[in-house]
């Protein structure tokens, strides 16, 4: 087996991995780099140009994963696309988004390269994407390569529990096995259940690293997590002032949703108009439409249904009387520019009654990521269309993550009993944390992080 990190960066980047096997030639997923622009967020597909790339196995339709399909398709024509059943109904959807992001900066920051692909190519590439059930082992060999060899490797999608759709993959030749990770979650979110890896094993496992830079505060649990954002809501929206929590339109959304509704459902909350990103509202009528083939909790509750959903677009959110006691669940965790958030932000945070919550990560480097780090009563620099802010609102930062905690990942490494580790999507202290841990307590495992672009045979 030879595999191929084709990230362009060694960190959380454009996820995609080329597994050769038994004489076939696979790509597990298609991804854009989240800190880079143009062909530099690109994986590095160049170094796998002369091979017959087969199939094309997507995990989740989060952009870092996927957000690079079309050019994968293109550079690769004869390629089969399998995906779960449930990323096989927000696929396009999401690639369709990413084409009017990318027309959009096109025009406002002149990145000439974009858009890197568009919406005919979209619709035309649709009719060959597949969507399958979990736990059934595919053949994902082309009929015409099959001269190349008489063994025909299989793959089997595994419930991820990250987001909709969301799946570990495992790959099985004639005599050895892969698991890819990819993001995974082995704790209950609000909706979605934990991961099931139920049998689950492998010879090798690219295993994500995420959160290894973090440790599992004592006695924190998600329930508890859970409640101080109740609290917090509740205490601002008593008051008067106004909640925003942003959060990525597809999974995070829906998690907050479902809170809200479960609050208004049991009294704690009174029922009112929920503000959300445009984006957000199609993913969460994906969710209730699914609801009977996830593996969620609440199966019953229909998001749609159960709240008051008034969607935002950017106009609207400046012409809107902030008034209080309004709750904005709005798309662009990181608070970019020209969204909603980043603009209704602006507004609330030079009013100490309005509480801005952040429920997920946000990089250093963003609207987002700056306001979270800035102090109360302090100038910070917020965007370069708003210039310099001065933090007076509350705001709080809650762990609500949908990857696995690096202690859940350590025991996943007992349970798929790999003779080899890779180790990917973290940054340098994270794989760093996991590859010392994996030493002491698994020392007969080969532990690898492979660096961008770097080929290993095993």
């Amino acid at each position: 087996m030879r595999i191929t990190n084709l990230n362009p960066d060694n960190d959380i980047g454009a996820s995609s991995w080329c597994v050769e096997i038994d004489g076939h030639s696979l790509l597990l997923d298609a991804g854009t780099h989240p800190k880079r622009e143009g062909c530099e967020a690109l994986p590095l597909y160049d170094l796998i140009a002369d091979q017959e790339i087969e199939a094309i196995a997507l995990t989740h339709c989060h952009h870092d994963h996927v957000g690079s399909l079309p050019v994968a398709i293109r550079q690769f024509p004869h390629a089969h696309v399998l995906m779960t059943e449930l990323s096989y109904f927000l696929v396009e959807r999401v690639l369709h988004n990413s084409v009017n992001v990318m027309e959009r900066q096109r025009s406002e920051r002149n990145i000439t390269e974009y858009p890197l692909f568009t919406h005919r190519e979209v619709d035309e590439y649709a009719a060959v994407f597949q969507g399958f059930k979990y736990r059934r082992e595919i053949e994902w060999t082309a009929p015409h390569y099959s001269k190349k060899s008489g063994s025909r490797p299989t793959l089997e999608f595994l419930d991820a529990g990250h987001s909709l759709g969301s799946a570990s993959v495992i790959v099985r030749g004639a005599q050895q096995s892969l698991m890819y990770s990819s993001d995974i979650c082995l704790h209950d979110q609000t909706l979605l259940r934990r991961a099931d890896l139920t049998d689950a094993h492998a010879d090798i496992l690219i295993l994500e690293t995420t959160r290894g830079n973090r440790a599992t505060p004592k006695g924190w649990s998600r329930a508890k997590e859970v409640e101080r954002l109740v609290v917090a809501m509740l205490e601002v929206l008593d008051g008067g002032g106004n909640v925003l929590i942003p959060s990525f339109a597809l999974g995070r959304t829906q998690e907050i949703l479902a809170l809200l509704a479960l609050l208004m459902e049991e009294g704690r909350l009174k029922e009112q108009p929920v503000y959300i990103g445009g984006l957000g509202r199609v993913f969460t009528e994906i969710y209730d439409l699914e609801a009977h083939r996830a593996n969620r909790q609440h199966s019953n509750l229909y998001l749609t249904q159960a709240l008051n959903l008034q969607v935002l677009d950017v106009r609207q959110a400046n012409r809107l009387r902030l008034n209080g006691s309004k709750i904005f669940v709005l798309t662009a965790g990181m608070m970019s520019e020209n969204t909603a958030a980043h603009d209704l932000a602006v507004q609330l945070v030079r009013e100490e009654r309005n509480g801005i919550f952040f429920v997920g990560y946000a990089d250093p480097d963003t609207p987002g990521g700056r306001l979270k780090t800035a102090k109360k009563g302090e100038p910070f620099h917020f965007s370069p269309s708003a210039g310099e802010l001065t933090q007076r609102c509350r705001k709080e930062d809650f762990d609500l993550t949908a990857h696995a905690n690096r202690e859940d990942l350590m025991d996943l490494v007992d349970t798929v009993d790999p003779k080899a580790v890779l180790l990917t999507h973290g940054d340098k202290d994270s794989r760093d944390w996991f590859a010392q841990e994996l030493g002491k307590r698994h020392p007969k495992i080969r532990v690898m992080q492979p660096a961008s672009g770097e080929s290993i045979e095993l």
